[in-house]
């Protein structure tokens, strides 16, 4: 009974999730009630409530973790884009090709999604290619290929997207494999569409608007703060390395490095001044919903995994699939409907480091899948809601125009992986 009735209170909270916008409820409100409420039938049907309430204390550990983590990058993204760090990346592009405009696009969106996050990265070059481009038309597909850049630079870096970091965190598998093995395939989800769409821009050109440039005292902190706080992002995985402390003790120590670094940039300034580039400011500026999010539905990922519901799944999977690789490829088509962060969550509930260790080709096949699966549908992905958002990208326009892309780049992706796994 106590099986039914989580499953249905996670199914009644994912479908408040689904129906966000008509709702008028943000989804973390859903997410937090749903995460709280499994865990509280969990506890009440459970013989030994003492022991069931130390269960949840043990998830909630890894579950900060990660939500730590992400708090970190999350500011220090803020900080570079408080002091214009991003617009020195902006003001590099000059060419008046559109297609060449797509490429650069593409390829900075790509590697900077890896850097920094998916979905850091999408807000900030959707943003600049509405400065960039005047017609509506042209910045929805320049939208639509930002999607599909940013997930798939997201999907090969422990930093660049929320399912490969709880991979990460979680130990089924390493930063520099993960990296290694998966950036083929990644770049073959982006740059196969990316061909096909070129060939829409063929010959057209576009006139850009003017860049606001500030004072030279503004551009060069900008500067120290873009390098320094990449740099920093790029040391958690040393760090991590190093010390084999988990992953969020890098991000807090980068973010503590960062803050000693802003302060005496502008400890000179006046207070009001120094309030806007204040490591206080970018904490309010972070998306707190989001963290509160990824909270509520973990907690209710756990709690599903707790009372052995997540167990059944994984048997029913392999047993009516047959093939780890068919199990992987059903997740992540499934990410493109459901957020990819719980049905992550739900794989490592499901299949055990027992049976498949640290770097296995399964959580490799996972990470890929997942995290560029949800392009298909732009609701399937943080990015792609966010996008949906600032640009008004409707929902059907989307699914004529840019889903095929994205499922032929996926398809593409998991058949360069899997040519590689028989290679090497």
């Amino acid at each position: 009974m106590a099986v039914i009735i989580i499953i249905s209170v996670f199914v009644l909270g994912y479908l408040g999730i689904a129906f966000e916008h008509p709702l008028r409820l943000n989804k973390a409100a859903s997410a937090l009630i749903t995460g709280v409420l499994c865990w509280t039938v969990y506890v009440l049907q459970s013989s030994d409530p003492h022991l069931a309430s130390e269960e949840l204390v043990d998830h909630l550990g890894e579950i900060s973790s990660i939500l730590f983590f992400l708090m970190g990058a999350m500011t220090i993204v803020e900080l570079i884009d408080s002091h214009g760090g991003f617009n020195i990346i902006t003001q590099r592009i000059t060419t008046k090709s559109t297609v060449k405009l797509l490429w650069i696009v593409t390829v900075l969106t790509f590697f900077l999604s890896a850097l920094l996050d998916n979905l850091t990265t999408s807000i900030v070059m959707v943003s600049l290619c509405s400065r960039i481009l005047k017609e509506k038309e042209d910045r929805l597909w320049f939208a639509g290929m930002i999607i599909i850049a940013a997930n798939a630079g997201g999907a090969w870096s422990p930093l660049g997207d929320v399912t490969t970091t709880m991979l990460w965190i979680g130990g089924q598998i390493s930063a520099l494999n993960i990296m290694k093995v998966l950036i083929l395939p990644s770049l073959v989800v982006c740059i196969l569409p990316a061909l096909i769409m070129s060939l829409r821009f063929r010959s057209k050109k576009f006139n850009s608007a003017p860049q606001k440039n500030g004072t030279e005292k503004e551009k060069r902190d900008g500067k120290i703060i873009l390098y320094l706080g990449v740099s920093l992002l790029i040391f958690v995985p040393i760090f991590k390395t190093i010390t084999h402390l988990p992953p969020f003790m890098g991000m807090l120590l980068s973010l503590g490095l960062i803050w000693v670094v802003v302060a005496f940039l502008h400890k000179k300034k006046p207070a009001e001044e120094v309030k806007q580039y204040s490591v206080a400011h970018a904490l309010q500026r972070i998306d707190t919903q989001s963290i509160l999010f990824f909270l509520g539905i973990l907690l209710a990922i756990t709690a599903l995994q707790s009372i052995g519901i997540l167990n059944s799944l994984a048997t029913f999977l392999t047993g009516t699939l047959k093939n780890n690789y068919l199990v992987g490829t059903a997740l992540g088509l499934l990410s493109a409907i459901v957020d990819n962060v719980p049905l992550v969550a739900a794989s490592q509930g499901m299949f055990h480091l027992s049976e498949f260790p640290m770097d296995h080709p399964f959580w490799e096949f996972i990470a890929l899948t997942t995290g560029t699966g949800g392009s298909a549908i732009i609701i399937g992905s943080a990015a792609g809601v966010a996008i949906m958002g600032i640009e008004r990208v409707d929902f059907m326009w989307y699914l004529k125009k840019i889903s095929w892309l994205a499922l032929i780049g996926f398809a593409a992706g998991i058949l360069v992986y899997l040519l590689q796994l028989r290679l090497f």
